[in-house]
């Protein structure tokens, strides 16, 4: 069964450019183009992939993205002609996994969704800790004592890089290149937001212990 990519973007002409590409790739494509029907029809289907457009009628993609993560953790890359360092910040802190600025190249669409894709296929289902703590990529939860909080797909990938090699110090570059197979370039900030949210997650699943150590001027490692 082919992959089935939702495309939603009230831009008519390039939806069907979209579409017509990534049929042509082998994919399935949907288009939807009004924001207040791209949630039931996530419900009640089950697309492979989301693009979603940031700016859309009736419901904007930021409040779509929110509101998708409460039920699913389906890949989502959100698109904007807003190329602003906030903008991107914001879009991949609301849960999204990934960020084109318009205008893109209908390859480089086709390059973003098999990368993530191909990233969220290849984590590992489950993963076992000391001390209970389990990674769960079915669900993209992290479970402590039968305790639960899901994860956005980036901070499972990040924890998930940590955790495989406890006590190792990964450099931030090497983080972001476990969360994104495209060779993006992200500064400091953005690796520490992510690494910030992902620490305060934990800390309110098993207080009182410290999973993730930053290592000053260098990086951060997990220690079980």
């Amino acid at each position: 069964m082919p992959y089935l990519i939702l495309i939603v973007e009230d831009e008519p002409k390039l939806s069907r450019s979209i579409a017509e590409y990534l049929d042509n790739s082998g994919f399935q494509t949907h288009i939807i183009d009004n924001g207040n029907f791209v949630v039931d029809w996530v419900r009640n289907n089950t697309p492979t992939l989301i693009l979603l457009d940031l700016m859309l009628p009736k419901k904007d993609g930021i409040s779509i993205c929110q509101e998708i993560r409460t039920f699913s953790q389906v890949p989502i890359i959100m698109a904007s002609a807003k190329t602003d360092e906030i903008d991107r910040l914001v879009g991949l802190e609301i849960g999204a996994d990934d960020y084109l600025c318009k205008p893109f190249s209908l390859r480089e669409v086709v390059a973003r969704v098999k990368a993530v894709i191909r990233r969220h296929e290849h984590i590992p289902h489950e993963i076992p800790l000391k001390q209970s703590l389990q990674l769960d990529k079915s669900s993209s939860c992290v479970a402590f004592n039968n305790e639960k909080i899901e994860l956005t797909a980036i901070e499972f990938n990040i924890l998930t890089k940590l955790i495989q090699q406890p006590g190792k110090i990964f450099k931030r570059n090497e983080l972001m290149d476990s969360a994104y197979e495209d060779g993006r370039i992200v500064n400091d900030r953005t690796v520490d937001s992510h690494m910030k949210k992902i620490r305060k997650k934990l800390a309110g699943l098993a207080p009182g212990k410290k999973f993730l150590h930053a290592i000053y001027g260098v990086g951060y490692k997990f220690e079980p």
